[in-house]
Protein backbone atom coordinates (compact mmCIF):
# COMPACT_ATOMS: atom_id res chain seq x y z
CA UNK A 1 0.00 0.00 0.00
CA UNK A 2 1.16 3.51 -0.86
CA UNK A 3 0.42 6.62 1.15
CA UNK A 4 -0.42 9.80 -0.74
CA UNK A 5 -0.18 13.39 0.43
CA UNK A 6 -3.10 15.55 -0.73
CA UNK A 7 -2.64 19.30 -0.43
CA UNK A 8 -4.55 22.47 -1.21
CA UNK A 9 -7.89 21.00 -0.15
CA UNK A 10 -10.72 23.48 0.47
CA UNK A 11 -11.63 24.15 4.10
CA UNK A 12 -15.06 22.56 3.60
CA UNK A 13 -13.57 19.24 2.41
CA UNK A 14 -14.68 16.19 4.37
CA UNK A 15 -13.38 12.63 4.49
CA UNK A 16 -16.54 11.58 2.66
CA UNK A 17 -16.05 14.04 -0.21
CA UNK A 18 -12.35 13.22 -0.60
CA UNK A 19 -13.10 9.49 -0.38
CA UNK A 20 -15.63 9.83 -3.21
CA UNK A 21 -13.05 11.68 -5.33
CA UNK A 22 -10.27 9.10 -4.86
CA UNK A 23 -12.57 6.06 -5.06
CA UNK A 24 -12.93 6.72 -8.79
CA UNK A 25 -9.37 5.43 -9.20
CA UNK A 26 -9.41 2.41 -6.90
CA UNK A 27 -10.03 1.21 -3.36
CA UNK A 28 -9.12 3.68 -0.64
CA UNK A 29 -7.70 1.76 2.33
CA UNK A 30 -7.29 4.73 4.64
CA UNK A 31 -8.01 8.44 4.76
CA UNK A 32 -7.00 11.09 7.27
CA UNK A 33 -7.68 14.78 6.79
CA UNK A 34 -5.99 17.21 9.14
CA UNK A 35 -8.61 19.41 10.80
CA UNK A 36 -8.34 22.58 12.84
CA UNK A 37 -8.97 21.71 16.49
CA UNK A 38 -11.13 24.77 17.13
CA UNK A 39 -13.25 25.12 13.99
CA UNK A 40 -13.22 21.46 12.94
CA UNK A 41 -12.61 22.53 9.33
CA UNK A 42 -10.02 20.96 7.09
CA UNK A 43 -6.59 22.63 7.30
CA UNK A 44 -6.07 22.00 3.60
CA UNK A 45 -4.23 18.69 3.55
CA UNK A 46 -4.53 15.02 4.34
CA UNK A 47 -3.27 11.52 3.62
CA UNK A 48 -4.78 8.71 1.55
CA UNK A 49 -3.77 5.03 1.52
CA UNK A 50 -4.19 3.16 -1.80
CA UNK A 51 -2.62 0.26 -3.68
CA UNK A 52 0.49 1.22 -5.68
CA UNK A 53 -0.86 1.08 -9.23
CA UNK A 54 -4.13 2.76 -8.21
CA UNK A 55 -2.23 5.47 -6.31
CA UNK A 56 -0.14 6.20 -9.40
CA UNK A 57 -3.25 6.68 -11.54
CA UNK A 58 -4.84 8.90 -8.86
CA UNK A 59 -1.72 11.11 -8.81
CA UNK A 60 -1.70 11.40 -12.61
CA UNK A 61 -5.41 12.24 -12.84
CA UNK A 62 -5.94 14.40 -9.73
CA UNK A 63 -2.74 16.42 -9.32
CA UNK A 64 -3.55 19.88 -10.67
CA UNK A 65 -7.27 19.14 -11.01
CA UNK A 66 -9.81 21.50 -9.47
CA UNK A 67 -11.65 20.37 -6.34
CA UNK A 68 -13.82 22.82 -4.42
CA UNK A 69 -12.39 25.70 -6.45
CA UNK A 70 -8.76 24.85 -5.62
CA UNK A 71 -6.01 23.15 -7.62
CA UNK A 72 -5.09 19.89 -5.84
CA UNK A 73 -1.55 18.83 -5.10
CA UNK A 74 -1.31 15.03 -5.00
CA UNK A 75 1.95 13.12 -4.58
CA UNK A 76 3.48 10.21 -2.72
CA UNK A 77 4.03 10.97 0.97
CA UNK A 78 7.58 12.14 1.62
CA UNK A 79 8.99 9.71 4.19
CA UNK A 80 12.55 11.03 3.98
CA UNK A 81 11.98 13.73 6.61
CA UNK A 82 12.19 12.74 10.22
CA UNK A 83 9.02 13.29 12.18
CA UNK A 84 9.33 15.28 15.38
CA UNK A 85 12.90 16.37 14.71
CA UNK A 86 13.35 20.13 15.07
CA UNK A 87 16.39 22.24 14.39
Amino acid sequence: MKKLFVGNLPSDATETSVLALFSEFGKVHSIKLVNDMFSGKCKGFGFIGMEGHEAKVAIEKLSGSIFGGKSLKVRYEDTSTRKGKRR
